[in-house]
């Protein structure tokens, strides 16, 4: 075994989310029995597919947004002629580079950053799925901000926020970069994604003082940190997003994955911008802190999680008359949801 692979299984922030959840599956038993339906969590989210059990569009999902709080995108069908995909990129005034990501994935599946045309169209030939073609934003700070609201209240709560620290190595004037990657603890777990990501500058030594970052995509998966900013939740963040879920009818449980520049105007709601809209399969992110929690409180979290989200689900039911959508169809999306994934790893 590997030093960075007892690494992985030593720390619990590595685990698969299988250990995460099936500890939790009695608890969901439970509220599936107080609901009276095995699938009541399907009625939290009716603005998104199935309340967004990952076989939602996000493409779709994003533009339920207001326009100045979401990045300029597109969607590409597969087999799109390609000349029609770059005029509809410049229509939108998304210049390179950009990001392009599955419609339908998570945890970073596919995505990536695109730096030029010709990486564009190589990129849409290896992967003949819906696309999202998205503006590179170049916002600061990203965080993951995790908000319920019950549909028969006018305040919501903000229960999770998650800081992503992007990995970054510093040269030193001596070490070449690959060098700099397997000298430093977190980074080194990652080197397989980082020999592919900078592939052409490994060799090259990196002048001294000089910052890399490894990866642009804030997920945990790339490499990506995720840190505990719980402390930061105020008042005044809530009212924010209880006007952004006032603006989405119909959403009222889930994580919104977001750029900004400083956290005094997210906090007002003025600059920053929504990546995405996760629904009923969000995780509060920050229980991956594992400096400051631990495997057991992390579960616990998520059980406090579900709770909210079984309140709201029965209020949807029962008062506004948001019907639960068959056991035996849900079941057959996740299935088809799994092919799907299995499929497009296939094409990595």
């Amino acid at each position: 075994m590997t030093k960075n692979k007892f690494e992985k299984i030593r720390n619990w922030e590595h685990w698969p989310s299988s250990m995460f959840y099936v500890p939790n599956l009695p608890y969901a038993f439970y509220l599936a029995i107080r609901a009276k339906h095995p699938a009541f969590f399907s009625a939290a989210n009716p603005a998104i597919k199935s309340s967004g059990n990952g076989t939602e569009s996000k493409y779709h999902t994003i533009q339920l947004v207001p326009e100045k709080f979401r990045p300029k995108s597109i969607l590409v069908k597969p087999n799109t002629d390609v000349l029609n995909t770059i005029r509809e990129i410049n229509a939108k005034k998304i210049s390179f580079p950009l990001i392009a990501k599955p419609d339908i994935g998570f945890r970073g599946l596919l995505v990536k950053k695109i730096n030029t045309e010709d990486e564009l169209i190589k990129y849409l030939n290896n992967y003949p799925i819906d696309i999202i073609i998205q503006e590179f934003l170049t916002h600061e700070n990203e965080c993951g901000i995790f908000y319920h609201r019950k549909p028969n209240e006018d305040k919501g709560h903000i229960t999770s926020i998650t800081l992503k620290n992007f990995i970054t190595v510093t040269g030193d004037g001596k070490s070449t970069l690959n060098e700099l990657i397997l000298n430093d603890d977190r980074a080194k777990m990652y080197i397989d994604l980082f020999k592919e990501i900078h592939a052409k500058n490994l060799t090259k030594i990196p002048e001294t003082d000089t910052n890399i970052k490894l990866t642009v995509i804030g997920n945990h998966s790339k490499g990506t940190q995720f840190i505990n900013g719980n402390h930061l939740i105020t008042k005044k963040l809530e009212e924010t997003f209880d006007n952004l879920s006032k603006s989405i009818h119909g959403w009222y449980y889930g994580r919104v994955d977001l750029k900004y520049n400083s956290f005094e105007n997210l906090e007002n709601g003025t600059d920053f911008k929504v990546l995405e809209i996760n629904g009923i399969i969000a995780e509060p992110t920050h229980i991956y802190d594992s400096k400051k929690f631990s495997y057991f409180q992390a579960l616990k979290a998520i059980r406090i999680h579900w709770k909210s989200l079984f309140q709201i689900a029965v209020v949807n039911h029962k008062t506004n008359k948001i019907p639960y959508k068959s056991a035996k169809k849900f079941i057959s999306e996740m299935f088809e949801l799994r092919r799907y994934i299995s499929s497009i790893k296939k094409l990595q």
